[in-house]
């Protein structure tokens, strides 16, 4: 026998095996592939729920927050809107200087009773 023959069928092999893990790879890539587009899928649907769950609770907050449900929730608790007497505005509340100045001009009335 030729001592070339099984050279030549080695490259043979060799090449083939070659041509095999290549063609592997490339299949297990485009497995990923498939594999990480159903997920992104799966994470824009989930995207779109979580941003509709947000717009409506959005809405349920501006709901909670109107002046009208506050006055129309303070109202079932018993609580009633209070006299002009009743108020007293802290210095720190007025507007214009702050509130020792305000004080010092005489702009504050402060009563303790």
């Amino acid at each position: 026998m030729d001592p070339r023959v099984p050279r030549s069928v080695m490259l043979a092999l060799s090449g083939a095996l070659v041509v095999v893990v290549c063609a592997l790879a490339v299949v297990g890539l485009r497995m990923q592939s498939v594999h990480l587009g159903y997920r992104l899928d799966a994470v824009r649907a989930q995207r779109a729920e979580l941003t509709m769950l947000l717009r409506q609770l959005q809405v349920e907050l501006a709901t909670q927050r109107s002046p009208a449900r506050i006055e129309s929730r303070a109202r079932e608790l018993g609580l009633i809107m209070p006299d002009r007497e009743q108020v007293r505005l802290a210095r720190e509340f007025v507007p214009g200087d702050s509130g020792v100045a305000a004080a010092q001009q005489g702009r504050v009335e402060a009563s303790l009773r």
